[in-house]
């Protein structure tokens, strides 16, 4: 429905729309403030997938491959953002970014959504991990590589769509949060969800319905660019066992 109401003629949200125009798509990309947000989460986004993809996929290495004691607390600990409500993390991490001036900044954002976007990289590395034999890592290793080569030669190419299923949940996690971002925004630096927060209090107009649509849309081009990633690993990995 969100489309279709960003297409509309009129200056109030209406279904089915009065008429089709393409003048507040116009208006969200010609507004400073709404291309500031967007730019300022894209930074995140992109910041925080970068982060979380190698803290995620050392964590899911550590669990999977690692021999520690509590590893179950670990993994679950590791998964407490998913089970927290953001609310509550989004009180703490304001009581505790407050005193330090991290509110509205990159590096505040950064760091709270790296937290939130982690477990979606643990998911889904820790699952290609378990699809892959460990006896090819061992293959590796007495062949005279290190651990480092190991992993970049061997293990990183068997989970690479796992990785990359996990960057892409990580950025969408970071561009889409609502919640912590309201407690930790400001004016010097606003995310695009706190500005849609903002413009449906006091500028409700089909504006949010055009910022809102490109939201979803460009959410559904990277889970289509993860599916044809997995979709290639998946076909180079069919056609490397026939040929053995």
């Amino acid at each position: 429905m969100i489309i279709p109401m960003s297409l509309s003629a009129t200056n109030h949200l209406q279904f089915p729309p009065n008429g089709l125009t393409l003048d507040w798509y116009i208006a969200f990309f010609n507004d400073p403030d709404w291309m500031a947000a967007t730019s300022f989460s894209l930074k995140i986004a992109c910041a925080t997938s970068v982060c979380a993809t190698i803290i995620g996929t050392m964590a899911a290495l550590a669990i999977e491959r690692g021999e520690m004691p509590f590893k179950g607390l670990l993994n679950a600990l590791s998964l407490a953002p998913l089970i927290v409500p953001h609310i509550v993390l989004g009180v703490a991490l304001y009581l505790v970014f407050s005193p330090l001036r991290l509110t509205g900044t990159l590096t505040g954002f950064l760091l709270a959504h790296t937290v939130l976007a982690v477990p979606f990289v643990i998911i889904t590395v820790t699952a290609s991990l378990k699809r892959m034999d460990p006896a090819l890592e061992l293959a590796g290793l007495n062949c005279g590589a290190n651990r480092a080569q190991c992993f970049f030669h061997v293990t990183l190419p068997a989970i690479a769509p796992g990785v990359a299923s996990g960057a892409v949940f990580a950025f969408l996690s970071s561009f889409d949060e609502a919640t912590v971002a309201f407690f930790i925004s400001d004016i010097g630096g606003k995310s695009i969800a706190r500005k849609m927060f903002e413009d449906i209090d006091f500028n409700l107009t089909p504006v949010i319905a055009a910022a809102s649509s490109v939201t979803v849309i460009a959410s559904l081009m990277l889970i289509g660019f993860a599916h044809l990633i997995s979709q290639a690993a998946s076909s180079r990995t069919q056609t490397g066992v026939e040929q053995e």
